[in-house]
């Protein structure tokens, strides 16, 4: 480890707040749902995502060695290259996390590497094959895949459980909900655990303290792990709210439907080495249960502005990351000043958040701070409305209309007792 210089220090250190953020940005991946439909109590829910993280950041290293070896070349990339990427996928989150945004913590990153890369070395440090394979066709795919299961696996859920009475299949979704949403949490720590792992990794080796082509080691693994998982007990409530809330009303089993498709997706990809995104592969599957179900909609407000953050993410990281990458190039100062800068952005947008905090006690209210109110029930067919005006009502003030016509039969009784007017001749 004599290669262990301070900037390398530094690099590592960056690395794994980026991992402590893309903890707290990204929870509402696996738990939005379950808090939003009450199948978990918010702390318990993000307690139980944090364990589930650290545990699957043990499971595989296969997007670790996309990242360190496939996204740009090691070759003649330094250190600060590193940092520069960091900093401009740290400050991404932290804006999206801000406006309560789920965008994508690797598109993020991914953008930073790029733009930190190319204003470094030039585009010949970037394998273009790599990105257009590995993130921009699994980026697009994704979301698609995820919501169209999501919907098919919702209007299934719903057919074969329609018959059941709600209350009797309630608790048997939840419990199905607390299991796919530990699922999801499990294939987060899979997928996006790693990506810090290959980023300290890409470090070490460009530092010279690992030699190309190395897995990641140990105390690598166990930091990301541990960073992700606190970064994920923090909670972004921010984000769980427009996700459990912002996109669409979900039930029990639209939200089982939702993660299950998730997860599926994400570990489907985790073993083929693919580094997609998380955040947009439950969105799209949040989407895909909220039009499955009959009557169900999807807020395009918010999803509209979601895919706008979609589409700037990597280029606007890697706007950050070059313009980092500039100052760092002009040696120690240069990376000093970037720091600063960086404390003093993430500092700024967190004094920013406090004038609106969100937390677990109001995660589940709408914007105002008001509760959320009780999704409208679904407009009866026409076949439906004719025969519930044909059929009489039962027995007993059972509703207002009951109550008429109580009151309309009590005044008939009286008038049958009160004399009839005589005939005028």
């Amino acid at each position: 480890m004599e290669h262990f210089t301070l900037l390398l220090a530094i690099v590592v250190v960056t690395a794994l707040v980026f991992d402590f953020t893309n903890g707290f940005h990204d929870t509402a991946n696996a738990m939005a749902t379950t808090i939003s439909t009450g199948a978990m109590k918010p702390k318990a829910a993000v307690a139980m995502s944090a364990v589930l993280n650290l545990v699957g950041a043990f499971l595989s290293v296969e997007v670790a060695k996309t990242i360190s070896g496939g996204i740009i070349n090691e070759n003649g990339i330094e250190p600060s290259v590193i940092f520069a990427a960091l900093v401009g996928a740290i400050l991404w989150n932290l804006l999206t996390w801000l406006l309560g945004l789920p965008s994508s913590s690797s598109h993020a990153l991914f953008g930073g590497l790029i733009g930190a890369a190319v204003m470094s070395a030039g585009f010949s440090a970037v394998n273009g094959g790599t990105i257009v394979t590995k993130v921009l066709i699994p980026a697009v795919a994704a979301p698609l895949v995820a919501g169209l299961a999501a919907m098919l696996a919702t209007r299934l859920t719903l057919r074969l459980g329609g018959a059941a009475e709600n209350k009797s299949t309630a608790k048997g979704y939840r419990a199905g909900q607390i299991t796919s949403a530990g699922l999801v949490s499990l294939a987060h720590g899979t997928n996006d655990a790693q990506k810090t792992m290959g980023v300290i990794t890409l470090a070490l080796v460009t530092g010279g303290v690992l030699a190309p082509g190395s897995n990641p080691p140990m105390w690598v693994i166990v930091s990301a792990g541990v960073a992700i998982a606190l970064g994920t007990y923090l909670g972004g409530w921010r984000i769980i709210r427009t996700m459990g809330k912002g996109l669409t009303d979900l039930k029990p089993q639209q939200g089982f439907a939702a993660q299950t498709s998730a997860a599926t997706v994400i570990l489907a990809s985790s073993n083929l080495g693919f580094s997609l995104s998380t955040t947009q592969s439950c969105s799209g599957a949040v989407m895909g249960a909220g039009l499955g179900r009959k009557g169900g909609v999807v807020r395009w407000s918010t999803a509209t502005r979601m895919f706008i953050a979609w589409g700037l993410t990597l280029p606007a990281a890697g706007v950050v990351a070059a313009l980092a990458e500039l100052l760092t190039k002009q040696g120690t100062w240069g990376v000093v000043a970037t720091a600063a800068l960086l404390v003093a952005g993430s500092g700024a947008i967190w004094l920013a958040s406090r004038r609106e905090p969100v937390d677990h006690t109001n995660v589940t209210a709408d914007e105002t701070g008001a509760p959320a109110p009780e999704a409208e029930p679904e407009p009866a067919g026409v076949v439906t409305a004719a025969i519930a005006a044909v059929t009489p009502p039962p027995a007993g003030p059972t509703s207002s209309v009951h109550g008429h016509a109580g009151e309309l039969a009590t005044a008939g009784s009286a008038s049958s007792h009160s004399p009839a007017p005589a005939a005028t001749v």
